[in-house]
């Protein structure tokens, strides 16, 4: 299967001071270029949008996939739907910086995504990262969409939106379990390198990273 646990209880404790946020700029509603504005991929799949989550819409879904066990073995946020919602109202009430989305392929709701910035991140504790970095934490809701190769897909789709949109990131980073070898080999098939492992305070990840290819010269 392919899910990226986000080590969620990490994600926000970095506070930014007001002026941090305002030198590195806010673009409309995020610190990500208005992912909401990010548009469709097409994909040998199908069409696939990154649709930011409305809590009242989304939680349930959301929450049926975190408890999958599957899933919960990576994210580590089974419970009731508030578990769930406490986790994306975190991210929706924040500064930005991180932006919890549902991956619509076709139509359907399938996937969860969290956009976000790694250079405002903990992460930055524990590897170096450059300014602009954008990360991914992903997980694929329903078994009958794992083990088909569909992770591969949509990170590298994903990856190319984040690349097009935030013409200042030059590279796209995640950080999976070292023991959850789907979403490596999945994020190695979408092009990334495996850059490094690296310890953070709830696992010991593996550190992969797609750089933005350099232009050609005319």
């Amino acid at each position: 299967m392919v899910s990226t646990d986000a080590s969620a209880d990490d994600t926000l404790d970095l506070h930014l001071p007001a002026e941090f946020v305002a030198l590195y700029g806010r673009t409309g509603d995020d610190l990500l270029g208005r992912v909401a504005d990010w548009g469709p991929a097409d994909t040998p799949a199908g069409v696939f949008h990154l649709v930011p989550v409305h809590a009242e819409r989304d939680v349930p879904l959301v929450a049926r996939w975190m408890n999958d066990p599957a899933v919960a073995a990576y994210w580590e946020l089974t419970g009731p739907p508030s578990v769930t919602a406490d986790h994306v109202r975190a991210q929706l009430t924040g500064d930005g910086r991180s932006v919890p989305c549902v991956g619509v392929l076709d139509g359907v709701p399938m996937s969860y995504w969290e956009i976000y910035r790694a250079d405002l991140d903990p992460l930055a504790r524990y590897c170096p990262v450059r300014p602009q970095d954008t990360g991914l934490h992903l997980l694929i809701g329903d078994d009958a969409d794992r083990g088909q190769g569909l992770g591969t897909t949509l990170i590298r789709a994903v990856t190319d939106l984040v690349l097009a949109a935030r013409p200042a990131c030059t590279r796209v980073l995640a950080e999976p379990a070292v023991r959850n070898a789907p979403s490596v080999a999945a994020f190695l098939g979408a092009g990334y390198r495996y850059s490094a492992e690296v310890d953070l305070p709830a696992k010991r990840a593996a550190l992969m990273i797609r750089e933005r290819a350099p232009r050609v010269s005319p």
